[in-house]
């Protein structure tokens, strides 16, 4: 009976997808804190959420150009860096860029959504979509 528990709870708790969304969401809680300490209204959040994916626009022309802008604009280093930069220059603008850019990736990874491989749009770090 204890086996079958343990087994059970495993499956969720041991399925590294499972743990990689559960991390993301963790992060992406965090951005809506930091995103909290900013003095701007509350419905700038999800209008700005989604301003990252313009990186996708690469894909127009072809795949290997999207799989670069759109890790340029998912980068979670890139993230960090315009917070920290934000933070110790006081400029909002940056701090605002940062902040919605880290969330947008933890979202986006919360989902399944990884970074690009040059071949095709559906081929992440994180498997296929």
């Amino acid at each position: 009976m204890m086996q079958h528990l343990a087994d059970r709870y495993c499956i969720a708790l041991c399925n590294m997808k499972s743990i990689l969304k559960l991390e993301e969401l963790a992060l992406f809680v965090l951005g809506i804190l930091v995103f909290s300490q900013l003095d701007i209204a509350w419905w700038w959040f999800p209008v700005l959420l989604l301003t990252p994916d313009i990186g996708m626009l690469g894909y127009v022309i072809n795949t290997r150009l999207g799989a670069i802008t759109y890790n340029l604009f998912h980068h979670r280093g890139i993230a960090v860096a315009l917070l920290i930069a934000g933070f110790y220059l006081d400029h909002f603008g940056i701090l605002l860029a940062g902040t919605i850019l880290f969330s947008h990736i933890a979202f986006d990874r919360m989902l399944g959504y990884g970074l690009k491989y040059p071949d095709n749009f559906k081929n992440t770090h994180l498997g296929n979509i």
